[in-house]
């Protein structure tokens, strides 16, 4: 009977715990995306309006950024959200009388580790599944609706088995490539013709251009200069993988699932990448249960205020601080990962490690005052 009401009550406190948390994790999320949504439309109405899409576009536009900017905004949302809980329930003398019932700071964790983990989850999934798909579908449209989008050149870099493909205009939603360069290697890499279109055009599932130049390379000294069919429209042997959408992911948006990331790497899809970037990016995502983790880790000291002080305290600030430091320092070394600076998992590891680290040292010196 005994094991029974303990179960009941610890029931109970997780669901309160969690609808605590969640509820205030949440409306921090609306406000932080509320605001960066706000900013990015003070950046691109104007232009949008330009265009003459009107209100229409201008809600496109905010709609399809939404899963990104969820996506970021999430970890701050959960230092936040933990912080508005754990502060509120400490100065209304709820941690108080969780501890008069026994419940210690670890046990008081793993209460809210099952929302926390939820949260990486979902997050997670959005990043994967939704974010790709609402990126690609606005690249494409604003790169439909920019007035004379052929004409706005650019540096693209695309990796088709042995082949390497250099874009430098984009047009029609991608539809449309011009000045493109082939560059044909063999098995080893070595160079042996280039190919020269004015433009390429994506037409019933299948890529034509007419090659105004086409160079043989037959050794390190000798280049011949082929004879080119004025004006014949030929069909490239890209993979069919390689559409309008998939070159758009590629070159413009940048943000794809980590089944395709690993098809990429594997050599089964083209990329745009290196191996470093998609090992970077893969473990980044996975790892974000954990990586909100220790947004709640940051945020456990403030059930330490004392009750008179209250809201006066000073403890809430330098959790914020720790967790935007961590923001940041997680930021630089997984850009430095991305470059092959670092090894993939010490750009994703050491940033997380240190923090719970400084974290459970900070705690276990609480404790023993």
């Amino acid at each position: 009977m005994k094991h029974r009401l303990r179960l009941a009550s610890g029931t109970v406190l997780l669901g309160y715990l969690s609808r605590e948390m969640m509820g205030k994790v949440f409306a921090t999320a609306v406000i932080v995306v509320s605001l960066m949504e706000i900013l990015s439309l003070l950046e691109q109405v104007t232009e949008i309006m330009h265009r003459h899409l009107g209100l229409t576009g201008v809600l496109y536009y905010a709609v399809m950024r939404l899963p990104l900017l969820f996506c970021n905004a999430m970890p701050i949302a959960v230092l936040i959200g933990a912080l508005l809980a754990l502060v509120q329930m400490t100065t209304s003398n709820e941690i108080a009388i969780m501890r008069a019932a026994g419940l210690s700071t670890p046990g008081l964790i793993k209460l809210f580790l099952p929302t926390t983990i939820a949260l990486g989850i979902l997050c997670g999934l959005v990043n994967d599944q939704v974010t790709p798909r609402t990126e690609q579908a606005l690249a494409q449209w604003w790169n439909v609706t920019t007035p004379g989008a052929i004409a706005e050149a650019h540096n693209y870099w695309v990796r088709s088995g042995n082949d390497l493909i250099s874009i430098h205009f984009l047009g029609s939603g991608a539809s449309v490539l011009g000045d493109v360069t082939v560059y044909h290697r063999d098995r080893q890499s070595l160079l042996q013709k280039v190919t020269t279109l004015d433009t390429a055009r994506y037409v019933h599932g299948h890529w034509y251009g007419t090659p105004t130049r086409m160079l043989s390379v037959i050794s390190p000294t000798r280049i011949d200069l082929l004879d080119v069919p004025p004006g014949q429209s030929i069909r490239l042997d890209w993979p069919d993988t390689l559409t309008p959408g998939y070159i758009t992911q590629l070159t413009i948006s940048f943000t794809q699932s980590i089944s395709t990331m690993l098809d990429e790497e594997a050599g089964r899809l083209p990329s745009s990448q290196s191996p470093s970037f998609f090992l970077t990016e893969i473990l980044g995502r996975i790892m974000l249960p954990l990586t909100f983790t220790v947004m709640l880790l940051l945020a456990v000291p403030v059930v330490y205020i004392p009750p008179r002080a209250g809201i006066r305290s000073w403890l809430p600030v330098w959790c914020l601080g720790a967790g935007l430091l961590f923001v940041v320092f997680q930021g630089l070394l997984r850009a430095l990962g991305n470059a092959g600076t670092l090894p993939s998992l010490m750009a994703i590891f050491v940033g997380i490690l240190i923090f719970i680290l400084g974290v459970i040292t900070v705690l276990l010196r609480i404790e023993e005052r």
